[in-house]
């Protein structure tokens, strides 16, 4: 604990998590058992540009963060005794020593260094990496953005200090400090084993003179404490405990209860990120060259991750396309059966192509076998059922031997949810509390601050695959992947 966060708790153990998501923050007021006691969401902005460019406006970011933490502490009877910080990783969020943006925030789904990521797999330089880290490569991850400022942008790096990601941003703007959690740090620089960034993986990328601009990952249960300038904007006293991490993805993995070594969660959100649960961190230099090794807060512990780009947004696409909303998402559904008729999908639908549980920039969605007698009701169930096949390639990548765990706003679909567990062919539990990020951000904190944690069980629903469907979906997994190879192959020649 920093020498700040001493003493200026509250003197209940009520803990905020805030989870800052690519589109929405979200806080929720969780005691000791992980019951919710008042929460808040604000929507950020996203700019979309031309050439596949995501940027986002920190000062925006942190309006939100401050809105609902107020909204949030003001529904409490007394301060909260601290604060916990989670939100999306990746991208490139550059500032200034003092914790300004000097340019607009990249965005994890940006894809303007797509051509780089491309160059970078013919010439064996995702290879290289991968071999030091383990981590692959895609568009919107720290290497390629810096290669190609390096090269359009020279004179932004100058201006920068730190080249960081969005929850050691905004964590810098309330407490004056940088603290970067590890599973932060990992894509695609960091040596899981050691924890600290490979000097040969930067070399490959020809990023050597930025290595200025990478902040040593902090050492598990850092605590920074809220500044003059935090308090005031969020309404707390200045020296109350805040963390910073980790990221969306292991708080996830943390709030739905994944514990042992094979224990799997997907979430299924803008990103379908699946990752499994690991006691060591085993790079194998000739593997397909993706996904990432996440570090946990604990010793010893690690994520294998492989998070898709093809999740939620490949749905509102076609149900946009249909005119429908995710309202009619659980009608539609039931309205299709397994199979969808006979119409199949690639959902690969992002500009910046797929990171996981393959690298491929150039990579794009499909419907296939539709015809007059379809319905919009067989394009909606394909899609749903592609994006389910690649949960099922990630998990299988990612090693699944034990309990699934599913949340995300997909997994609040009945019927979606159903149609994960035929296809995956294993039963999923999913949190009845739908904030598990934030929630895992909190235990990180409580474990940190010597807090009371939850003593009993937190509620969840499982959902348990169903014979029959189980069986079309294998057979229907097998066409996909037949599928996908043949596309990659097609463009590849």
């Amino acid at each position: 604990m920093t020498d700040a966060a001493q003493g200026t708790r509250g003197t209940g153990s009520v803990v905020i998590g805030v989870d800052i998501g690519t589109s929405v923050t979200k806080a929720v007021a969780f005691d000791a058992d992980g019951t919710p006691l008042a929460r808040a969401a604000r929507r950020s902005r996203l700019d979309r540009l031309p050439g596949g460019r995501v940027e986002q406006d920190l000062d925006d970011v942190v309006r939100t963060v401050a809105e609902v933490v107020r909204e949030t502490a003001a529904a409490l009877t007394e301060p909260p005794a601290a604060l916990a910080l989670t939100g999306q990783g990746d991208g490139l969020w550059l500032r200034d020593a003092d914790g300004r943006a000097v340019r607009p925030a990249i965005s994890w789904m940006d894809g303007r260094a797509a051509d780089r990521v491309t160059d970078w797999l013919a010439g064996g330089t995702v290879q290289e990496v991968y071999a030091h880290t383990g981590s692959g490569m895609f568009p919107g991850c720290h290497a390629p953005l810096l290669s190609w400022l390096q090269e359009h942008e020279p004179e932004v790096l100058a201006r920068a200090a730190t080249a960081g990601y969005c929850v050691d941003a905004v964590a810098q703007r309330l407490t004056g400090q940088i603290c970067l959690d590890a599973s932060d740090a990992t894509l695609p620089f960091l040596d899981p084993a050691t924890r600290t960034y490979s000097a040969a993986a930067l070399a490959a990328c020809g990023l050597t003179g930025q290595a200025r601009l990478l902040p040593a990952p902090a050492t598990p249960g850092t605590v920074l404490a809220l500044d003059a300038h935090g308090a005031e904007l969020l309404g707390l006293p200045k020296g109350l405990p805040l963390t910073a991490g980790p990221y969306d993805l292991p708080a996830c993995a943390l709030g739905s209860g994944v514990r042992e070594p094979g224990d799997g969660i997907v979430i299924i959100g803008t990103t379908l990120a699946c990752q499994v649960l690991t006691d060591e961190a085993r790079i194998d230099p000739g593997a397909e060259p993706a996904g990432m090794w996440l570090c946990m807060p604990q010793p010893g512990r690690w994520l294998r991750a492989m998070p898709a780009m093809v999740g939620t947004a490949a749905l509102e696409w076609v149900l946009a396309l249909t005119g429908r909303t995710t309202a009619d998402l659980d009608a539609l559904l039931d309205a299709s059966p397994p199979g969808a008729a006979g119409v199949t999908a690639l959902p690969f639908l992002s500009e910046a192509g797929e990171r996981a549980p393959f690298v491929d920039p150039a990579v794009r969605g499909r419907l296939d076998g539709l015809t007059l007698a379809h319905t919009p009701a067989d394009a909606v169930r394909a899609v749903c059922e592609a994006i389910g096949y690649a949960a099922r390639h990630c998990l299988e990548a990612a090693g699944l031997t034990g309990t699934l765990a599913a949340c995300g706003g997909g997994s609040r679909s009945g019927p979606w949810a159903q149609l994960f567990a035929d296809i995956i062919g294993h039963p999923v539990t999913i949190p009845v509390e739908e904030e598990v990020g934030a929630l895992g951000a909190t235990a990180v904190a409580r474990a940190a601050l010597g807090l009371p944690s939850a003593t009993r069980p937190r509620p969840v629903r499982t959902v348990t695959p169903r014979a029959e469907a189980a069986k079309t979906y294998e057979i229907g997994y097998a066409r996909y992947r037949a599928e996908l190879e043949s596309a990659r192959v097609q463009r590849r020649a």
